[in-house]
């Protein structure tokens, strides 16, 4: 018990002599709170009951999970509770940007009412991000959430109908997606007179072709009215003029599919796990040097070695082992093991130590990694990927290709180190949408914490073939 001396106290001058004065030299004080550990979630709070595909994704096994339970009820509540409940929730947004979801939802409800125009709520099951893997688990094995969250998700912004674009190479995906349509649409769930509540609402499936650049939200847009996926400028923003010139909301596949589970037990259910501003469960997908790879629910703030130690069965050949973490995706940059091992998994954790929670992919290396080779890999994938719209994507990712390779063997010199980070600062935030600085991001990150790698990577070239040919430092 912790204990404070308290400051003395002075007698005023016109106090009499007579009146005794008792001073306290010590206060006992409660002592703070201790900091809530995160993790360990227990079956009770879990969103995705058959994530793995163990039980019936169908309509039937669905209802015997609890899937559709008193939805009637959350759509007759109106659109006004929906959002204060997904706002007291503290959900943000799971795609990658972890925009605060009530708040999001909110933006198409403006002062006047509707305008004539149709709704559109549009659901990002691309899914392109390298290393990420949760949304297609969700979309075999739990569809009807989806379904439902599309449902409750529309009442909220008013919507007419959702559009879920989903990555053409999920097959399998697909058609457990469009039989629980289906089966939803027969049952009266969806469609004219939803659940019986007197409000209409549509559901589509739109098969891309595999675009990283369309998991963007207005290059999604662009890719479902029929054009090639390429980021529009904003404003006007999709709220205001989106699917077919009418207000439209773009979400990500895993935050519409919790919606129905945090209305029907309440926001602040949500609300009390992970940290503040970082409340909820999550979907963490763990691949890489990992004994146990696997896509977990786990608890928001949880601390990264706990995931892999819990989840995964720890770091292939043991954490002394273990060289680098990406612990959101290929677009955030890397940590290294002394980082790792304290950094929780949230937006704030992660943004404290300069990389993101993004998808939350966790991506292992242990030391028998190339670190080089494998962010040169990336760099490669974001020159691919890039839509070539905007000049500094087209024409940077391209060079951060060019001499990330070069760096690979080693064939560079030490002065390119700078030169890079500075064409990354000339990439990031310059273009349309956020593909240069997912390019930009994994070469800083590299750069912050593993250069002494790609200066002993020169140094050996220089001392084997550079010293007879001349390498690129005499051709420079």
């Amino acid at each position: 018990m912790a204990l404070r001396r308290s400051a003395t106290r002075v007698i005023p001058s016109t106090t009499p002599a007579f009146t005794p004065i008792t001073s306290r030299t010590f206060a006992t004080v409660a002592p703070d709170p201790p900091s809530r550990t995160h993790g360990n979630l227990k079956d009770e709070d879990r969103i995705f009951t058959n994530l793995y595909g163990r039980h019936d994704f169908r309509l039937k096994g669905a209802l015997a999970r609890g899937d559709w339970y008193k939805t009637k009820e959350i759509i007759l509540k109106g659109h006004d509770w929906i959002i204060n409940e997904m706002k007291t929730s503290g959900l943000r947004g799971r795609g990658g940007a972890g925009f605060p979801s009530g708040l999001k939802w909110s933006f198409m409800n403006k002062p006047g009412g509707p305008d004539g125009r149709p709704r559109y709520l549009v659901i990002n099951a691309d899914e392109g991000e390298p290393g990420t893997c949760k949304d297609r688990e969700i979309l075999r094995g739990d569809p009807h959430k989806l379904v439902e969250g599309c449902l409750v998700a529309g009442r909220a912004m008013n919507a007419n109908a959702a559009y879920i674009y989903i990555r053409g190479e999920f097959y399998n995906e697909a058609s457990n997606l469009q039989e629980a349509i289906n089966e939803a649409y027969k049952a009266g769930l969806i469609g004219k007179n939803a659940c019986g509540s007197g409000y209409d609402f549509d559901v589509y499936i739109h098969r891309g072709a595999g675009a990283y650049i369309c998991g963007e939200e207005t290059a999604l847009i662009e890719s479902i009215e029929g054009r090639q996926g390429k980021p529009r400028l904003k404003p006007p923003f999709p709220a205001d003029v989106g699917l077919f010139g009418c207000p439209t909301t773009v979400a990500n596949v895993e935050t519409v599919a919790v919606a129905p589970t945090i209305l029907r037990r309440g926001g602040s259910w949500f609300a009390g796990l992970g940290r503040a501003r970082n409340s909820g469960t999550k979907l963490f997908c763990i691949s890489g040097h990992v004994n146990k790879p696997c896509t977990v629910e786990e608890e928001m703030s949880i601390p990264l070695r706990e995931l892999i130690d819990r989840h995964c069965g720890g770091v292939r050949g043991g954490w002394d082992n273990l060289l680098a973490i990406i612990p959101g995706g290929s677009s955030v940059p890397a940590l290294p093991k002394h980082i790792c091992e304290e950094v929780l998994m949230d937006f704030d954790s992660l943004r404290d130590v300069q990389s993101g929670l993004g998808t939350a992919a966790v991506t292992v290396m242990d030391k028998s990694t190339d670190i080089v080779q494998a962010i040169s890999r990336l760099s490669a994938f974001y020159k691919h990927e890039s839509c070539g719209q905007c000049t500094p994507c087209r024409e940077g990712t391209g060079w951060l290709a060019n001499i990330m390779k070069r760096f690979e063997t080693g064939n560079a010199r030490k002065a390119e180190i700078d030169m890079i980070e500075e064409l990354t600062r000339q990439i990031e935030g310059h273009t349309i949408c956020a593909l240069g600085d997912a390019a930009a991001w994994p070469v800083q990150g590299l750069i912050r914490h593993f250069r002494p790698q790609i200066e002993a990577k020169i140094a050996h070239y220089q001392a084997t073939k550079g010293a007879s040919s001349g390498g690129v430092s005499a051709q420079l």
